[in-house]
C-alpha cells in the first residue's frame, strides 16, 4: 500500500490475514511505543526522518524468531500497508503505517 492509500475490501483481507498470527500482532502492538519495547536505535538519526522506526534485527531479537522468518513476518505486515519500511545505511528500520492503522480503526467502528 502507497502512501494515503484508502483501504478498501481487498486490502482489509490481506490486513488481517496479516493479523491473524500472534507474533506478527505482537509486532504491531510493540512498535506502537518503540522507545519503550526495543533499545535506543543508534544508526537512525532526525536527518533520516523516520522517527519510531525499529531494525530487523531488534525485532527479530524481541520476537525470538529466527532471521527468515521475522523477515517475512515484517514483510507481510508491510505489504498489507500496516508498516512502512526504510533503509538507512546497512540496517532496515520499520515503523507502524498510522494511517492505515487509522483507516482500519474507522471501518471497524462504522462497518462492522
Amino acid at each position: 500500500m502507497g502512501e494515503q492509500q484508502k483501504i478498501n475490501e481487498e486490502n482489509l483481507i490481506d490486513i488481517f490475514k496479516a493479523l491473524s498470527n500472534v507474533t506478527r500482532l505482537k509486532i504491531i502492538q510493540m512498535l506502537k511505543q518503540p522507545d519503550m519495547n526495543f533499545p535506543p536505535q543508534i544508526h537512525i538519526h532526525k536527518k533520516d526522518n523516520f522517527p519510531g522506526g525499529v531494525c530487523v534485527g531488534d525485532i527479530r531479537e524481541k520476537v525470538g524468531l529466527g532471521q527468515s522468518t521475522t523477515s517475512q513476518y515484517l514483510s507481510l505486515l508491510q505489504k498489507s500497508g500496516l508498516l512502512e519500511t526504510k533503509r538507512i545505511g546497512q540496517w532496515t528500520y520499520y515503523r507502524r503505517n498510522e494511517d492505515v492503522i487509522k483507516q482500519l480503526e474507522s471501518f471497524i467502528d462504522k462497518k462492522l
